[in-house]
């Protein structure tokens, strides 16, 4: 595979870190796709398939096909359901600006594959209440695309030690772009860690000591969000 190193101005800062690709020379799973349903929420039967945790108080609700996010400060929507590997999730994402006090666009962010050290076997049982130094604790690998007063867009690999948020990629773009949609694509394969968006390959990272399993959330913060066609499919490959 060939890599632009200068390709949206990427800052490489972590061994075995990808430049952002072109969709087109995007391979590294060109031939996967997936296959039988693991987890899934069409968003019209409320919240009950999410643990939401939230800073500042704000709405997030579920029903008619959105995922409405539209929170003050940091908000966390974790899926109950404890994910493992290979898999392919998928979701759309719309940042609303449409003059609302929240309509900030900004910070469309994942955690998946969490584990909290504090409560390794039951992610739920430690509290937390939505600031983003309290998962510091979490293993897990974050990625934050951002907008606004946040310029970057980056990928990280968290280790479960407070103030400790290792960098992996570090970018000056894609940013968000107000009421469009961001047709988002995480693969989980192994040492493999893929976070695609409109097609589009954002962070290819190869981990050589992976974190397979473990919880998958929305993280924003100060923002509006509509999110809609949740899938979690096990990771198939063309032959």
């Amino acid at each position: 595979m060939t890599l632009n190193r200068r390709t949206f101005g990427a800052l490489l800062t972590g061994a075995g870190a990808a430049a952002l690709l072109p969709s087109a020379t995007a391979s590294a799973t060109a031939s996967a796709h997936g296959g039988r349903l693991i987890a899934r929420d069409d968003f019209r039967h409320g919240l009950g398939k999410w643990a939401v945790e939230l800073e500042k108080g704000g709405s997030v609700t579920a029903s008619r096909g959105v995922l409405d996010v539209d929170v003050p400060a940091g908000a966390t929507i974790w899926l109950k359901q404890r994910l493992t590997g290979p898999y392919v999730l998928s979701y759309t994402a719309t940042p609303v600006s449409a003059g609302g006090v929240n309509d900030r666009v900004s910070d469309l962010n994942n955690f998946w594959n969490a584990t909290d050290v504090r409560s390794p076997d039951d992610l739920f049982a430690t509290v937390r209440g939505g600031a983003l130094a309290e998962y510091d604790h979490l293993t897990t690998y974050y990625s934050g695309y951002g907008a606004n007063y946040n310029t970057t867009t980056r990928l990280r690999r968290y280790v479960g030690e407070s103030g400790v948020r290792p960098l992996v990629c570090d970018y000056t773009e894609p940013l968000l772009a107000p009421n469009e949609p961001n047709r988002v694509r995480i693969v989980s394969d192994g040492s493999t860690v893929q976070w695609w968006n409109n097609g589009r390959l954002v962070f290819d990272y190869t981990d050589p000591a992976p974190y397979t399993s473990g919880h998958f959330a929305f993280r924003t913060t100060w923002s509006h969000f509509r999110i809609e066609d949740f899938a979690v499919r096990r990771l198939k490959r063309r032959a």
